[in-house]
């Protein structure tokens, strides 16, 4: 039978020959995390049911990020709960203040989640390691306890919808871009529990920091995943970091597909989710004049080297408008220490930007650059529900982070190519 590769990764987990969408499996699961806000809830679960010892200690991640460095008693007592499990459990990848990273930047780059791994996450955007080639789904906090105790998983095997990219984005566009179109095409329950198969020129041409954005943001259309056959772009980014075998799969050529979307996205130009949906989205060259109040460059979306690295060619001998706050985040220690070597926070710094330590903070409306009622932020991250980033009477808008910096030098939203 021919085979998706989401079919065929979920089918060697089960030990099948072939699963086929709807079927209800138990597979085994390479790898596991969660954070500060879920693997609490988690470990309580894991304790409520009497298990003694984790299914292996080196195939769990508890990496404390949402509300870390602590912001008030109640996260320190999140982040304790997660040292204590880790100590007492020894697991292998807990990762302290100091280590830790935006858990979605950090795993890959740590060669933790790799090609052909099926991994679960108590956290929805777990779904970024995809881009990898892998099947990678946020679950619940109990799911995440089950998995923990026996190392396996029940899946309801997904239908594959398939995304074909042809052409080459316009300056300035990316992966951030290229899902944010999608999203804006299909809606935020355009791909309800599917596997989004992202494919084509565009795709094939596009580095691992925009396919690993592409991927992280397959929740924001309800999928179960985003994933991207793995290639030679996969392979020379976990060469030399893999700290275990991996195996590549493809789909099938005559693999069955629920639907086929084929778009030329040549010359796409930047685009922007408008408030109060990721599916809300415009080219930024045809939005009305909207000033801004905060500018916010990271997230586990685009806090990675390259994109720190095109908002500082942006930021480059300009300064941030007056009145407007800029913050950039690097997603991991390591993308901070290799930012600070090329000189990126010297131009962040010139341009009277704020760098901050690792940390999830502002996404999720944690810390860091919370929204007051009335103001208005764009920022690289990727949900703009009401609320997200701070009170109810607050904006957030989606855009790459080119977009981002060259918004926060004009104090409103706009198209990098106008400073």
């Amino acid at each position: 039978m021919s085979m998706t590769i989401s079919e065929k990764i979920l089918a060697k987990h089960a030990d099948r020959a072939e699963v086929k969408p709807d079927e209800l499996i138990e597979a085994r699961v390479d790898f596991a995390l969660g954070n500060d806000i879920t693997a609490p809830l988690a470990i309580e679960a894991f304790r409520r049911a009497g298990a003694k010892k984790v299914f292996d200690p080196e195939r769990i991640a508890l990496v404390p990020d949402h509300f870390i460095p602590n912001k008030d008693i109640a996260s320190a007592v999140q982040a304790k709960t997660l040292r204590d499990f880790a100590q007492e459990h020894g697991l292998t990848w807990y990762f302290e203040v100091g280590r830790m990273g935006v858990e979605h930047a950090l795993l890959p780059e740590q060669g933790l989640v790799l090609p052909g791994d099926v991994v679960i996450g108590a956290d929805s955007h777990t779904c970024t390691y995809g881009a990898l080639g892998a099947f990678a789904t946020g679950v619940g906090s109990t799911d995440l306890a089950a998995v923990m105790i026996t190392g396996k998983v029940w899946f309801k095997v997904p239908h594959s919808l398939k995304f074909i990219f042809r052409g080459k984005p316009g300056p300035w566009a990316g992966g951030k871009d290229l899902i944010l179109y999608t999203i804006g095409r299909i809606g935020v329950d355009g791909a309800r529990y599917r596997a989004m198969e992202f494919t084509g020129e565009a795709i094939e041409s596009l580095p691992m920091e925009g396919r690993l954005s592409m991927s992280n943001m397959a929740i924001e259309a309800g999928a179960k995943v985003g994933i991207i056959p793995p290639d030679a772009i996969t392979r020379a980014f976990v060469e030399g970091r893999a700290r275990r075998p991996y195996e590549f799969f493809a789909s099938d050529p005559d693999a069955v597909y629920e639907s086929v979307f084929d778009w030329d996205v040549s010359g796409l130009e930047p685009q922007v989710a408008l408030p109060h949906s990721p599916e809300n989205v415009r080219p930024v060259t045809e939005l009305p004049e909207i000033r801004i109040d905060q500018a916010v460059i990271g997230s586990c979306t685009n806090g990675r080297l390259e994109d720190l690295r095109q908002a500082a060619r942006v930021l480059k001998g300009r300064k941030v408008a007056r009145g407007v706050r800029c913050i950039i985040i690097p997603a991991t220690q390591q993308i901070y220490r290799q930012a600070m070597r090329e000189g990126l926070f010297e131009i962040f710094l010139e341009a009277e930007a704020a760098v901050s330590t690792p940390t999830c903070g502002p996404c999720l409306g944690g810390h860091m650059g919370i929204l007051a009622p009335g103001e208005k932020a764009v920022a690289t991250t990727n949900r703009n529900f009401v609320g997200r980033m701070g009170h109810v009477e607050s904006e957030v808008y989606l855009s790459n982070p080119a977009v981002a910096a060259a918004s926060a030098v004009a104090g409103r939203i706009v198209h990098p190519g106008n400073l």
